[in-house]
Parts: structure tokens; sequence; C-alpha cells
């Protein structure tokens, strides 16, 4: 990965955040932060 696509997709990345905040108030964000914290437990259990 080049340092040009790493920071395209940093800059795609931060302005979704924020549109999710401004215009969902955060609720995807908060959504998807829960579902990994479940994968995160899933693959811990089958370590």
């Amino acid at each position: 990965m080049t340092n040009t696509i790493a920071l395209v997709l940093g800059v795609i990345i931060t302005l979704l955040l924020i549109a999710d905040q401004i215009w969902l108030g955060g609720a995807t964000t908060l959504f998807l932060a829960r579902e990994f914290t479940q994968l995160i437990e899933w693959v811990a259990f089958w370590r």
C-alpha cells in the first residue's frame, strides 16, 4: 500500500465518520463498534 492510497483511505474513513455524526447521530459507528467487539470475542473463543 502506497502512502497516497493510505492517505486517501484515511480521509474517506474520517469523512464517513464525520457524516455519520452529523446526519445519524453516530448510530452507525456505535453499531459497528458493538459488532466488532462481538467479533473479537468470537475469534478469541476459537483461539
